[in-house]
């Protein structure tokens, strides 16, 4: 059984940030296999009601979870870079004023994709860490994603 059947998608991220830090991730995410397993995946995400956003790339490794066919799971590495608005977190400290943030990301996750009709779902947690701008790390964001596939 393959992990995945199909080789590229589209669609939309809703991230929830459940740690003391934000970066939620939602926006809209495209997906690219290089073969069965290997995969590419983009991310442009808004948060803090539009005042912030990101572009996260990651590289993922995707496996059918011998569960059910349709069902995979997946890990990934990856980074992030964008703009980060000051009153973008609550725990935010004073020194910092707003600006760029780059860092780290990981991903793990669980998808399905429909027989019936195009469309893959998905849940995933990306733990990322900032090294740039607003430095440290946001463990506990996690997401789910509806995209079309073709």
């Amino acid at each position: 059984m393959n992990a995945q059947e199909y080789k590229n998608s589209v669609g939309v991220r809703v991230g929830v940030p459940l740690g003391f830090t934000t970066m939620g991730h939602s926006g809209a995410t495209i997906k690219h296999f290089f073969d069965k397993t290997n995969a590419i995946e983009g991310i442009v995400s808004s948060y803090s009601f539009g005042t912030s956003i990101a572009i996260t790339g990651l590289f993922e490794n995707e496996h059918w979870t011998g569960i059910y066919p349709g069902i995979n799971w997946y890990w990934g590495l990856g980074a992030h870079m964008g703009y980060m608005d000051k009153n973008a977190i609550s725990s935010s400290p004073s020194s910092f004023n707003g600006g760029g943030v780059m860092g780290f990301d990981g991903v793990l996750g669980v998808e399905y994709t429909f027989d019936e009709i195009p469309l893959n779902i998905c849940v995933d947690i990306m733990p990322n860490i900032n090294l740039v701008g607003y430095v440290g790390p946001n463990f506990f964001v996690s997401g789910i994603s509806a995209r079309y596939v073709f």
